[in-house]
């Protein structure tokens, strides 16, 4: 069974332990273990409140991360980092809000009587900048409650029009087919069969394993990958990848964490007595997030033509 990658971020908020937040940690500390996870502090999304306390905000981040750590986020199993510390978040929400248009956000066909009076360009765009979050960690799955669902078809939307208008390869086909030699004669034989079949049968499982055999393979570079995944299902090169939506069912999730325990107090304490360690964890995560964002981002300058 291939690994999933799970992007997830918390809001920076004074409100923040309430049954929301412990079941969203609770989930996180539940994934960590079994996929390859990158959780952060979303920051950013703090800004479009028009905060005029950014001390606050700052504060609210170490106090979020202590609180991760002593509930049971393993540093050493999921990726922590802060979103602000990665500047590769605000150029792909720049470059993909190039091509969104404005009546696929939410809030501009929810708007309130004068709403518009006061509505910002970042307020409006809250929503693509959390579409961009995951698409720029190449996420393979959301998992989230059904209010979820409008941004999951916002996601969805965003990565079939950028593939649609960027990943016309020239040459393709021809590129698709070198590639395929280069995962070695067994390999390629398999990759041939599964493509077929699910050309003809549509079947889940077996693209999920055409996936796998493509992400598993050593030596490939991630153009080649690109390729292969976008002609496993007949079409164009897939620069952006859709992520699998995972519905979570509230009533079956349970808190895995009491605050009230001695085992969190000691933890607790422990970690604020730590600053340096807490910034030693973020800045860890963040230079593994990175490394992630800028190979997607160097992708997406080249296809969209802004990498002279």
């Amino acid at each position: 069974m291939a690994i999933e990658r799970i992007v997830s971020g918390i809001k920076p908020s004074l409100n923040l332990f309430n049954n929301e937040y412990d079941l969203k940690l609770s989930n996180w500390i539940s994934m960590q273990h079994e996929n390859e996870c990158l959780f952060f502090v979303a920051d950013l999304h703090s800004l479009v409140t028009r905060n005029t306390n950014p001390e606050l905000i700052e504060k609210t981040t170490e106090k979020m991360i202590i609180d991760w750590l002593a509930c049971g986020l393993d540093p050493a199993q999921a990726t922590i980092f802060v979103q602000s510390k990665i500047p590769e978040h605000t150029e792909i929400f720049t470059l993909l809000s190039m091509i969104t248009p404005l009546n696929w956000f939410n809030k501009i066909n929810n708007l309130d009587d004068g709403e518009e009076n006061s509505l910002t360009l970042g307020n409006l765009g809250q929503d693509l900048m959390q579409s961009t979050d995951v698409l720029l960690y190449r996420a393979t799955q959301i998992s989230g409650a059904e209010n979820q669902i409008p941004f999951v078809k916002l996601t969805s939307n965003i990565v079939k029009e950028f593939n649609n208008l960027y990943g016309k390869d020239i040459g393709y086909q021809e590129k698709a087919k070198l590639a395929i030699k280069k995962l070695g004669t067994k390999k390629s034989h398999l990759y041939e069969e599964l493509r077929a079949s699910y050309l003809a049968k549509g079947d889940e499982q077996v693209l999920e394993s055409a996936q796998s055999l493509i992400e598993d393979q050593q030596g490939l570079s991630l153009g080649d990958k690109e390729r292969l995944l976008g002609y496993l299902e007949g079409g164009g090169k897939m620069i952006l990848i859709e992520p699998e939506f995972k519905l979570i069912d509230k009533e079956s999730n349970k808190i895995l964490f009491n605050r009230e325990s001695q085992t969190y107090k000691d933890k607790l304490q422990q970690y604020k007595d730590s600053p340096d360690l807490i910034r030693s964890v973020a800045a860890d995560g963040c230079e593994k997030a990175r490394k992630i964002a800028k190979d997607t981002m160097r992708e997406v300058r080249e296809e969209m033509g802004i990498d002279f």
